[in-house]
Parts: structure tokens; C-alpha cells; sequence
């Protein structure tokens, strides 16, 4: 009999996609508490070293690779439904690079956006029409994150200008589904700060991870005979 490949699936829907990563974090949660316990310890000695030294915060730049191993491990999740360490290790590998560039353009846009918000917020009541865009305009770039990044690290050898491309297509075919992922996932970090216990904010940053790379991938497609 020739295998015939099954038509490609649509993507999930927010709420769908938040209830499979809830599985997925279940069934693969310690690997990824790891990779996210590397995560957060990192950026927290950063932070504490800047505070001492401020231009230790450019080490920041080092999180972009790890929460790219994140992410791709995430990805890895979804496509497969199992994660090994070796996965793990071949992941931070393969997309360090691309990891380096994705965190160092978000700090950048991070930076730009506090800049121009205390600018504009500065100068009078006439320009806070300006800062209000700004800040528009940088939920609308945190909202392309959740749909580049699952994109981007999927294969890193795919040219990152076309998975460029997809993620900002899906974003314009899925503004509200997207809107209500970032507003779950933003409640569900907020209520790990909230909370300040460790062990529940390294779950929170994993989870979102899954939640996004569920939402921004096609579900894996079965052949059949």
C-alpha cells in the first residue's frame, strides 16, 4: 500500500494550546525546570553583577542561547512528545547563534522602548499620545515573539528572514487568538512574581514556552497506509 501523508493541520487555538502544554509540561516537566532553573539562575547573577557593575548587564545577552535551548526543547516536545538530554544538549548546540541574535534584537527593542516611553512621558502631555504608541507598539512586538521564536528554533538551518516572514503572516491571520495567548501567558507569570517562589517561577517561564510552540506550530501530522 503507498503512504499517503494526511493534509496539513491548522494550528491550535489559544485555549487548546494551553491545556496541551499543561500535558506537556506534566509529562516532560523535570527536563525542562533544568533548563529553565539555568535560565533563571543566569540572568539573576547577571543582574545581581550589574547592580555592582552596571556594565555587566551587556552579559545579558548570554540568555538569548539558553532560552533558545528552551524554546527548542519545547519545540522538541510538541513534534516528538518526548525530550532526552542529548536533545537537550544537540538543541543549545544548533541554535546558539540563532538564540544570541533573537535575545540580542528583543534587548535591543527592550532598551529602545524604555528610552522612548521615559522620553516622551517626559516632555509634556502633548507627547504622551507618543508614548502610548510606544508601548502599543511593543505589545504588538512581544506578541510576534511568542509566534518567531517557536518558528525561528524549529530548524535553525530554515533562513530566519522566512520564518520571519510566517510568523508575522500568522500574526495578522491570528490577532485575537494571539492577544488572548499573551494574556494568559502574561497573568501566568505575573502570578508566579506574584507568588516569588522559586520553584513555581522556573515553571512558569517553561510552560510559556510549550504554550507558544503549541499555538505557533501545526500539530504533528501521522501517516497512514
Amino acid at each position: 500500500m503507498i503512504a499517503v501523508a494526511a493534509p496539513p493541520s491548522e494550528p491550535l487555538r489559544a485555549g487548546t494550546a494551553l491545556k496541551r502544554a499543561a500535558r506537556d509540561f506534566y509529562e516532560e516537566s523535570w527536563r525542562l525546570v533544568l533548563l529553565n532553573s539555568a535560565l533563571s539562575a543566569y540572568v539573576l547573577t547577571v543582574l545581581a553583577l550589574g547592580a555592582v557593575a552596571p556594565p555587566a548587564l551587556l552579559l545579558l545577552l548570554g540568555a538569548g542561547p539558553l532560552a533558545a535551548a528552551l524554546v527548542s526543547a519545547a519545540v522538541t516536545v510538541v513534534e516528538t512528545g518526548s525530550l532526552t538530554f542529548l536533545e537537550t544538549a544537540a538543541g543549545l548546540r544548533r541554535c546558539f547563534g540563532r538564540g544570541l541574535l533573537l535575545g540580542a534584537a528583543v534587548a535591543v527593542f527592550a532598551l529602545a522602548t524604555v528610552v522612548a516611553v521615559r522620553f516622551y512621558g517626559g516632555a509634556g502631555t502633548l507627547a504622551w499620545p507618543l508614548a502610548v504608541l510606544v508601548l502599543y507598539l511593543a505589545g504588538i512586538f512581544a506578541l510576534y515573539q511568542l509566534l518567531l521564536w517557536p518558528l525561528a528554533l524549529r530548524d535553525c538551518a530554515r533562513p530566519l528572514r522566512e520564518a520571519a516572514a510566517e510568523a508575522g503572516i500568522a500574526l495578522v491571520r491570528r490577532p485575537l487568538g494571539t492577544l488572548g495567548l499573551g494574556v494568559a501567558l502574561l497573568a501566568v507569570n505575573l502570578a508566579g512574581l506574584a507568588l516569588a517562589v522559586l520553584p513555581f517561577l522556573t515553571m512558569t517561564v517553561a510552560y510559556s514556552a510549550l504554550a507558544a510552540a503549541r499555538f505557533a506550530l501545526p500539530p504533528p501530522q501521522l501517516e497512514e497506509a
